[in-house]
C-alpha cells in the first residue's frame, strides 16, 4: 500500500495545499540560516528527534549555522546522537551541544532531560519537536492494536510530556519562548491506512494549539515538512523536499516575525514571506487553525 501515486502527477501532493503563490522544495534566501537576521545568538534550542532524518539532516545543522549558543540532541539512540554532535562542531565550534539520550513517551526520562539542560545552559529558549512515529501502511482492520496505540504514546502523549516541561523550565510563567512541533498534513487527510499516525499527530497539533491560546508568551506552531526523503517517507512517486528546508523554516520561524502565527498550523513549503504579506489576513480571518466546517447557531433555524 505504499504507492498511492499511480495515475496521479507527481506534484499532485506538493500543490495540493498550496496557500501562497511561491512554494519551496529547497532553502531560499529568505530562510538560509546563515543570514546574519536570523541569527539564534545567545538561544538555547531543545531538539528532540535529532538522532536521524529531518532532525539530524536538517534542523540541528541549520540551527547551528544560525549560531545558535546551545543544542540539545534529544533521542533513543545515543550513538546516533554523538555523530550529529560531531557534525555540528564542524559546522559551528562556538555552539555547545548535549546530547541527552531520552524516551519522549516516559515522564522521568523527559524530566531529566529539561534538568541536564537546565544544569549545561541555565534554561532553553526554543523547543523543536521532532519526534516522531509511523507504522507501516495498512488497514485499519489488519492493524496490530499495540503497535496502533504505540503512535500515541511517542506522537501525543510525548508531545504532552515535552511541552510540558518545556513550559515548566521557563524562568518564569510569563518568560518567552517558542514550541515549534513537526506535524504532518496527514493530519487533515482522511486515509485509513494510516489512521493511526495522522489520528496521533492530529491531537498534538491541537495541543500545540491549546498552548499558544493558554500561553501568550509562548509562540506555538505546527509547521508541516511536506514529503521529505528520510526513512519513514511511505508515499513514493510524488516530489520531495529536502531536509535543509525544513531546517531553514524552523530557524525563521523561531524569529519574532513568526509570533503572528502562533496557534496556527503551517507548511514549511509555503514561502514564508508571502505568509508575512498576508499577515492581516490570516490573523484578521483566523485562517491556518483547527476548527470545525460547518454553519452553527439557531439563529439560522429561525
Amino acid at each position: 500500500m505504499d504507492d498511492l501515486s499511480s495515475g496521479l502527477p507527481s506534484d499532485y501532493i506538493y500543490k495540493l495545499l498550496q496557500f501562497t503563490p511561491r512554494q519551496h522544495h529547497d532553502v531560499y534566501p529568505a530562510i538560509d540560516p546563515s543570514n546574519p537576521e536570523l541569527s539564534l545568538a545567545g538561544k538555547v534550542v531543545l531538539v528532540t528527534g535529532a538522532s536521524r532524518g529531518i532532525g539530524a539532516n536538517g534542523i540541528v545543522p541549520s540551527l547551528a549555522k544560525a549560531g545558535a549558543t546551545g543544542i540539545v540532541l534529544v533521542a533513543t539512540n545515543a550513538e546516533k546522537l554523538k555523530t550529529v554532535e560531531l557534525a555540528v562542531r564542524d559546522i559551528n565550534p562556538s555552539t555547545r551541544v548535549l546530547v541527552a539520550a531520552a524516551d519522549i513517551s516516559n515522564e522521568q526520562s523527559v524530566a531529566s532531560v529539561f534538568e541536564s539542560a537546565k544544569e549545561t545552559f541555565g534554561r532553553v529558549d526554543i523547543l523543536v519537536h521532532n519526534a516522531g512515529i509511523m507504522n507501516q501502511m495498512s488497514n485499519i482492520h489488519e492493524e496490530d492494536a499495540t503497535a496502533f496505540w504505540k503512535q500515541y504514546e511517542i506522537n501525543t502523549f510525548g508531545t504532552f510530556l515535552v511541552a510540558q516541561y518545556f513550559i515548566k523550565s521557563l524562568p518564569s510563567p510569563d518568560s518567552p519562548g517558542v514550541i515549534i512541533y513537526i506535524g504532518t498534513a496527514a493530519s487533515w487527510a482522511r486515509n485509513s491506512s494510516f489512521a493511526g499516525y495522522s489520528g496521533s499527530k492530529l491531537a498534538a497539533q491541537k495541543l500545540i494549539s491549546d498552548i499558544a491560546s493558554g500561553y501568550p508568551n509562548i509562540t506555538a506552531i505546527s509547521a508541516s515538512p511536506g514529503l521529505v526523503e528520510t526513512d519513514m517517507l511511505q508515499l513514493r512517486g510524488f516530489d520531495v523536499s529536502t531536509p535543509q528546508l525544513v531546517g531553514g523554516a524552523v530557524v525563521w520561524l523561531s524569529g519574532d516575525r513568526a509570533r503572528f502565527l502562533s496557534g496556527r498550523a503551517i507548511s514549511v513549503e509555503w514561502d514564508l514571506e508571502d505568509l508575512v504579506a498576508r499577515q492581516d489576513e490570516i490573523v484578521k480571518d483566523d485562517l491556518l487553525i483547527m476548527r470545525m466546517a460547518g454553519k452553527f447557531g439557531h439563529e439560522q433555524f429561525a
